[in-house]
C-alpha cells in the first residue's frame, strides 16, 4: 500500500512501475487498441505480455502499432473460447500475474474464471471497481460495480464493498469512507436499496465488514459535498468526503461510470477484485489510455495487503 492516497492516475503508474512488470496474459488479444496499450505498458515498465488469439492477426496489428514480439509472447489460438479458458488457464498455472480482457466475451471470461477445472475462485465474490479522476476533486475515488452484478443482494453487496475497499487500499486509502448510494438519505421501505444501505452501515459498525466506514442510505450530492450535507442537516464523517460510492445495482454504477466519462471528462481504470488473480476487464471502446491506467491499477491489486 502506498504510504499516502496517491491524487491522480499519474502518480498511480509512477507508483506501480516500482514494482513492475508483471506478467499478463490478454485474452483474444487481436484488437488495435489492446496492442497499443500492450505496447505502452511494456514500454513504461508495467507488464511483460502474453497475447493469446489469432497470430496472424496479432502479428499485423503488431508490427502496424510497432510492437516488438518476443519469442514466447504470442500463443496462436483463433478460436475465442479457446483463447479465453488459455489466458486464464495461464494465470491458474501461475505463469501469469494479471489478466486483460481483450476481445473475448466478457461472459464466456468470467465463466472460465469460474470454472472449477481451471481453479481460480477465492470464495469471494466477484465485483468490479473502478478508480476515477476527476478534474473537480484533487483525489482518486473508487465506483463498484459497473460490471458484473446486476441486482446484489445485501450479502453480495456487503462483500462488493470489501473488494472495493482493497481497490481503495491499494491506491493509498488506508480507511475508506464508503457511501451506499441511494435516492435520497431516507429508509423507504418501498425502496429496497434503503434498507440495504442502512444494513450494510450496522454490519460495518458490528465489524461484518471491515477497514472502512460505511454511511447508508445516502444521496450522491451529500457523499461529495460538505454544503449539502450541512443545508439538509446530515451528520457523517462520510459527507463531502466519501472515497467509495457503492451504487445499488449496475446500472446506477454504469450511468454514473459514463457520466464520469463523458460529462465530467474524467479519467477512469478498473480491475475485477475477487479472483486469484486481478482481472481487467474494460470496455473495447474505452481507449488505450484507460487500459494503461487499469494495467497499473491491477498491478497495485496484485501487491501483498
Amino acid at each position: 500500500m502506498p504510504e499516502q492516497p496517491l491524487r491522480d492516475f499519474a502518480s498511480l503508474i509512477e507508483e506501480a512501475r516500482r514494482f513492475g512488470p508483471k506478467r499478463m496474459s490478454v485474452a483474444v488479444a487481436q484488437e488495435r487498441e489492446i496492442i497499443r496499450a500492450v505496447k505502452e505498458g511494456q514500454d513504461l515498465g508495467l507488464v511483460q505480455a502474453v497475447l493469446v488469439g489469432d497470430g496472424q492477426e496479432i502479428a499485423e496489428l503488431a508490427a502496424e502499432e510497432g510492437l516488438s514480439l518476443a519469442p514466447g509472447m504470442v500463443i496462436d489460438e483463433p478460436d475465442w473460447l479457446l483463447a479465453t479458458r488459455k489466458s486464464v488457464e495461464l494465470a491458474a498455472r501461475g505463469e501469469v500475474d494479471l489478466i486483460m480482457k481483450g476481445k473475448a466475451n466478457t461472459a464466456d471470461l468470467i465463466r472460465a474464471v469460474l470454472d472449477r477445472e481451471i481453479g481460480l475462485r477465492t470464495g469471494r465474490q466477484l465485483s468490479g471497481t473502478i478508480v476515477f479522476e476527476v478534474p473537480t476533486f484533487e483525489r482518486l475515488m473508487v465506483l463498484s460495480d459497473a460490471s458484473i452484478n446486476i441486482a446484489p443482494t445485501l450479502l453480495q453487496k456487503a462483500e462488493m464493498i470489501q473488494n472495493a475497499v482493497a481497490t481503495a487500499r491499494a491506491v493509498g486509502i488506508r480507511r475508506p469512507k464508503v457511501a451506499a448510494l441511494t435516492a435520497f438519505e431516507f429508509i423507504n421501505p418501498e425502496m429496497p436499496a434503503t434498507i440495504d444501505a442502512a444494513n450494510l452501515t450496522l454490519m460495518a459498525r458490528r465489524g461484518q465488514i471491515k477497514d472502512c466506514i460505511v454511511e447508508g442510505p445516502i444521496a450522491l450530492d451529500l457523499a461529495l459535498s460538505q454544503v449539502a450535507a450541512e443545508q439538509k442537516g446530515f451528520q457523517s464523517p462520510v459527507t463531502g468526503q466519501a472515497d467509495v460510492f457503492l451504487c445499488p445495482d449496475i446500472e446506477a454504477a454504469n450511468i454514473m461510470l459514463r457520466c464520469i466519462i463523458y460529462l465530467a471528462n474524467g479519467k477512469v481504470g478498473g480491475v475485477i477484485q475477487g479472483a486469484k488473480v486481478p482481472i481487467i476487464l474494460i470496455s473495447r471502446a474505452e481507449p488505450a489510455e484507460t487500459k494503461v491506467n487499469s494495467m497499473a491499477l491491477a498491478l497495485l491489486a496484485s501487491l501483498p495487503g
